[in-house]
């Protein structure tokens, strides 16, 4: 047997939603899907975002810098990765260029040799070049930048680099 479906005003949305970006950052793309999924007209769902944005429960800015931190110590992730899964919820360029200004490239690749070299522990292959190949394609879907990589592999010293770096 179905349960009837609850309809929720705009109200009850907001409240739901001010709850919700109490406890955790959301940017708009994340509210607007939750929105969605309640079933709340576009209309009603843009002054809901509109509210909460007033109220400083949205802040698109703070979230971006929270993401990118996050994603940089605990995911490990590189500065590409972080970019496109940003542009993937919507967030203006502008944003994302202005929060990832605030980051040094430094301190955005500095997991990327301790990666590495863990990764290196456990990768098979049968020669020098079969595993560069495989620590590459591993720190280039983690999001390092190929020139990052290279110098992380001399650091390393490794035997055989693809190519030489600059």
């Amino acid at each position: 047997m179905k349960k009837p479906e609850k309809t929720i005003t705009p109200e009850q949305a907001f409240a739901q939603m001010a709850r919700l970006c109490s406890r955790k950052e959301c940017c708009i793309w994340d509210v607007r899907r939750k929105l969605q999924r309640l079933q709340i007209q576009d209309e009603s769902a843009e002054r809901v975002i509109d509210q909460l944005k007033k109220n400083r429960y949205i802040d698109e800015a703070r979230y971006v810098r929270n993401y990118i931190h996050d994603k940089s110590a605990f995911n490990k992730w590189g500065k590409v990765k972080i970019v496109l899964s940003l542009r993937q919820k919507q967030i203006p360029a502008e944003v994302i260029d202005a929060a990832l200004a605030e980051f040094s490239d430094t301190a955005l690749n500095a997991p990327l040799l301790q990666l590495m070299e863990a990764k290196r522990k456990t990768v098979k292959g049968g020669s020098a070049y079969e595993i560069n190949g495989k620590l590459i394609r591993y720190a280039l879907g983690k999001g390092y930048p190929m020139k990052e990589i290279l110098n992380c592999m001399q650091k390393m010293d490794m035997d055989e680099l693809p190519y030489e770096t600059e």
